[in-house]
């Protein structure tokens, strides 16, 4: 910690970039110790950009994880046809007879051409849909990376040299061309071709595909960060000492490697999220009834969104656009603030 600096002619201290202040009944200073990871908190909550991020996107996950209760408040839902329930807000052609898609006090956001569903509710939830598609990614690529990366980085050897091929041979994948070939492969595993496809099957589908090509990366990191620990005294110290290699990867590895791990999971996040919308959006992920972010975009691409109501992209474009573009800058904050030393 800095300590303060006596100001020449005055009988106080100073203290330098937030420190203690000094007791007055004694006039000594109480040195108070942080953590690394207090330390973190203070530089972030200085970065005002990181913490308008994290308001945008706690926003985000309050609104997929209301969207129920939202949905009731409004009196909506997104799987209504309100083309077949109130046809005379529709002209001939499935559009809405209202300028702006429909935009009104009764529907906020319109109503989508051809089957005429509500547009908010379907916006929030397929919010909740593709957040909670991209977040079980997120757990199963750190938890794959954690383990294999660590584990490669700390026994080294033939261990290192199998996993390292592994991520060498999973990365030479072209992973979206993958991602759109593999779908309907794994799909057919659980249905066959010819029924209808469950939506828990499509979302299992999405969520396996895209674990089996998204972990190599943060398992090179984890694996490089772990080869540069393993060298290190206190490394040694624990091994000399006699603890197990189970317990020096828990206590003195796994401490170490939080920075990267948690700067890398804040970018891994937002690129699942459009890699679940383009799927969706190439018709190989989640599909009709079942609102999805990426749908909303394959909708607004039709021929009769496109001529008669250009509107409806509005909402589910300024949403993702806000979305990502928060997590990348709350990404950014986060690594800065653990390493102050990196200028933006």
């Amino acid at each position: 910690m800095t300590s303060p600096t006596d100001i020449e002619g005055g009988g106080r201290s100073a203290v330098v970039d937030g420190g203690p202040e000094p007791d007055t009944d004694t006039g000594t200073v109480k040195v108070e110790g942080r953590s690394p990871g207090q330390l973190m908190w203070i530089r972030f909550k200085r970065d005002r950009t990181g913490v308008i991020s994290a308001f945008v996107v706690a926003f985000f996950f309050l609104v997929a994880a209301a969207a129920p209760l939202i949905s009731k408040l409004y009196g909506k839902d997104p799987y209504t046809i309100y083309a077949d329930v109130r046809p005379e807000l529709f002209d001939s052609a499935g559009v809405p007879v209202q300028p702006n898609g429909g935009i009104s006090s009764e529907f906020w956001f319109g109503l989508e051409p051809g089957n005429g569903y509500d547009v908010f509710t379907k916006l929030i939830y397929g919010i909740r849909t593709s957040l909670m598609i991209s977040l079980a990614v997120t757990v199963a690529v750190v938890l794959t990376g954690i383990l294999l990366g660590v584990t490669a980085g700390y026994l080294g050897g033939k261990t290192d040299f199998f996993i390292g091929r592994l991520i060498d041979f999973l990365l030479a994948f072209p992973s979206q061309l993958f991602f759109i070939a593999s779908m309907p492969v794994v799909v057919s595993l659980f249905v066959s071709p010819r029924d209808q496809t469950p939506t828990y099957v499509r979302v299992v589908a999405l969520i396996a595909v895209q674990w089996v090509l998204g972990w190599m990366s943060l398992a090179r990191i984890l694996r490089g960060t772990t080869l540069a620990l393993r060298e290190r005294e206190f490394i040694e110290a624990a091994k000399v000492s006699g603890a197990s290699p189970w317990r020096i990867i828990r206590r003195e590895i796994l401490p170490n490697v939080v920075t990267p791990l948690l700067v890398q999971t804040t970018y891994t996040l937002p690129y699942l999220v459009t890699g679940e919308a383009g799927l969706s959006f190439l018709g190989v992920g989640i599909v009709e009834p079942t609102p999805d972010w990426g749908q909303m975009f394959s909708k607004a691409s039709t021929e009769l969104v496109l001529q008669n109501d250009i509107t409806y992209m509005f909402f589910p474009g300024v949403s993702m656009v806000v979305f990502i573009v928060a997590f990348n800058l709350l990404g950014d904050s986060v690594r800065d603030a653990f390493d102050p030393k990196t200028a933006r």
